[in-house]
């Protein structure tokens, strides 16, 4: 093809009709990109359950011995890795591989992560963290994007296939921290890593021994490298290399150790390529003027997400480290693992999905709009933070109940429910069409940007205490939130032109990256 051609989804293909039902009354390919998903999500979350304290533990109890501080800021800028290399996955669909090669190199390169932490050595495990981070950068947007392949715009169950879909996210993330800090608790950290690759090897013969149903669209390439586009990728991602190298070097200026100047680096990018993104969007000869008022609708709800994911994503941060150091060991007779935390929130999606898809179904073109659900979501995260707050200054040594923590987890879930949904909603219907595949990536980068900053505050605050972190956190969220309340008949107008049906159309499904 032209390099002129726009870069869009993949296209459904001929045999994406309303007779395909062989998968609870959805195409057949559904059924494999559910399994696949969801072994994928559980080597993901087991793995990243117990990943913090794997850093900070002692060498003697097979850990790395790294600072709490540090190792909380490791965790959030992996977090970040992970979603700023989305974008190359985005890109390698478009333009090199298609969809389902780029999801399947990524897969290859996920379980060998885990193979190299399953190994007891710090090289090996500091290589297998970069190699899970790059790895589900290249397939975590293109599973979705396949998932939209096999229906045709106008198919009626395109948002129920989705909505079955994220299912399977929140069934293998509910599972794998209860598996994986079981065997942590048990057998060491590496056999917790082990059955993350495990997980990860079955997801990759799922999806091979699938590809059929999936039909020949996923291994389209809609915008294909050209020649002499080749030769400028490659000479752009070596660019890309050395400035990240000499941004490392910079960053020895003010700090002291190369893993603090990673961490800086790393930041610096995630917060960045967004903006970069945005500019070009902006300036793109291929957005139309129309298209352009649609993106500055969409940027003051893009800075709200990129704060809620600021304190979201700390679940495996500093919540897990109140989860370790300030919850009661047992209740009711029972142990406690403090990775069971992480449980929590995908079991409170698959009760509460239903139910809020159910509202937002009913309340169709009324309150609340698009809009105002960010607020709410943006709000209730920042109430949730100064949750924390209070819980970090009231407990310690291992006395808070663990309905203390569980209902803060429950309080962000329906948070998320409120905005996530819905940001990818809008972000399908706001994205100009020159960028719709790389739009998601985009949405993705709010995640990165957000837990690039919470690493920066984690390592800047790390005097201060854990209490004084969320106050700040909570506070900076409520502000913004509050912004975006007085914002949102400004954005519901400059949304009006690409809203196709009613102000809010049916937003069921949910993503929990």
């Amino acid at each position: 093809m032209s390099t002129q051609i726009q870069d869009r989804p993949p296209t459904p293909q001929p045999g994406s009709s309303a007779d395909d039902r062989a998968f609870l009354g959805h195409p057949r390919g559904l059924s494999t990109l559910f399994f696949v998903e969801l072994w994928e999500r559980f080597s993901y979350y087991g793995m990243r359950a117990i990943l913090l304290y794997f850093l900070i533990d002692t060498a003697a109890h097979g850990g790395l011995g790294i600072g709490e501080t540090t190792g909380t800021a490791v965790v959030a800028i992996y977090g970040a890795s992970v979603y700023l290399l989305s974008i190359i996955g985005g890109f390698t669909a478009d333009r090199v591989f298609g969809a389902r090669r780029s999801a399947l190199y990524g897969a290859v390169v996920i379980m060998a992560g885990h193979v190299c932490l399953a190994i007891p050595a710090s090289g090996t495990a500091w290589l297998g963290i970069a190699l899970v981070a790059l790895g589900t950068g290249l397939l975590k947007p293109n599973i979705s994007s396949m998932v939209g392949s096999l229906y045709r715009p106008e198919d009626a169950r395109r948002d129920g296939g989705f909505s079955i879909f994220y299912m399977s996210i929140n069934i293998g993330s509910f599972f794998s921290p209860l598996v994986v800090g079981w065997l942590r608790a048990t057998y060491g950290y590496h056999a917790g890593f082990s059955a993350a690759a495990v997980g990860m090897a079955i997801a990759i013969v799922w999806f091979v021994l699938g590809r059929k149903a999936l039909g020949p669209v996923v291994d389209d390439v809609p915008n294909p490298l050209s020649p002499h586009e080749r030769g400028r990728v490659a000479a752009l991602a070596l660019g890309a290399v050395v400035a990240f190298v000499a941004i490392v070097l910079v960053a020895g200026l003010w700090r002291d150790t190369l893993l603090d100047q990673v961490i800086d680096a790393i930041s610096i990018v995630a917060v960045l390529t967004p903006i970069a993104y945005f500019t070009m969007m902006f300036r793109s000869p291929k957005v139309e003027r129309e298209e352009k008022t649609h993106l500055a609708a969409y940027l003051p709800l893009w800075i709200g997400a990129m704060l809620f994911w600021m304190i979201f994503e700390q679940a495996a941060g500093k919540m897990a480290l109140f989860a370790a150091e300030n919850t009661v060991k047992q209740t009711a007779g029972v142990t406690v693992n403090p990775e069971w935390f992480q449980s929590i929130n995908p079991l409170a999606i698959v009760l509460l999905a239903p139910i809020f898809g159910w509202i937002w179904t009913k309340r169709a073109g009324r309150f609340p709009s698009t809009p105002m659900k960010f607020v709410l979501g943006v709000a209730l995260i920042g109430l949730s933070a100064l949750a924390m707050a209070w819980a970090f200054a009231t407990y310690s040594g291992n006395t808070a109940p663990v309905y203390v923590l569980g209902g803060i987890f429950l309080l962000q879930t329906v948070a998320e429910l409120c905005l996530s949904p819905v940001g990818l909603s809008a972000t399908t219907r706001l994205a100009p069409r020159a960028f719709s595949s790389q739009a998601m990536a985009l949405w993705f980068l709010g995640s990165a940007a957000g837990q690039a900053i919470a690493a920066q505050l984690i390592q800047a605050m790390g005097g201060l205490g854990n209490a004084a972190y969320y106050v700040v956190n909570g506070i900076i969220t409520l502000v913004v939130a509050a912004v975006l309340f007085a914002l949102v008949p400004w954005i519901r107008r400059r949304m009006a032109t690409a809203e196709l049906h009613s102000t809010d159309r049916t937003e069921s499904e949910l993503v929990n990256a």
